[in-house]
């Protein structure tokens, strides 16, 4: 699978935009001529990564300040799905979240950072320039 795919988004700090940004993901999936796994399963995880952590970026990192904006890349080449979401917050310890978060309790804080990591191959949040960025990888068959 030789395509090769780079979207740079740019959006407000509001959730509004979630549906959008999780639209766009699908629609990379559906485009994937040479991708062998299912495309429809492939979108639904794409658009499920991508909204959870948008929100997470918006409602946590970036604390809801409609000043600030959130900064999505989605590429894909040699096989390699890479998404990044840059947030202007003061970041946290993506390591410190348990395993497999208390389903039971709702107002436990980590399950999106749990889907994130069950549907992708590897998981980072990193400090950057004007704050951090959460880097999700993921191997497409």
């Amino acid at each position: 699978m030789n395509e090769k795919i780079e979207v740079d988004i740019k959006v407000p700090n509001q959730t509004r935009y979630l549906g959008l940004i999780g639209k766009i993901g699908e629609d990379i999936a559906r485009t994937l001529k040479k991708y062998k796994g299912d495309r429809e399963e492939l979108a639904y995880h794409l658009n499920l990564v991508l909204t959870e952590a948008m929100a997470n970026a918006i409602r946590h990192a970036n604390e809801g300040n409609p000043e600030k904006e959130v900064h999505i890349t989605i590429t894909i080449l040699d096989r390699i799905l890479n998404i990044k979401v840059y947030d202007q917050g003061q970041g946290f310890d993506v390591n410190a979240l348990p395993a497999t978060p208390d389903f039971k309790n709702l107002e436990e804080h980590g399950r999106g950072i749990y889907i994130i990591r069950t549907l992708m191959d590897r998981v980072t949040y990193q400090k950057h320039a004007h704050g951090h960025v959460l880097e999700m990888e993921k191997t497409l068959i």
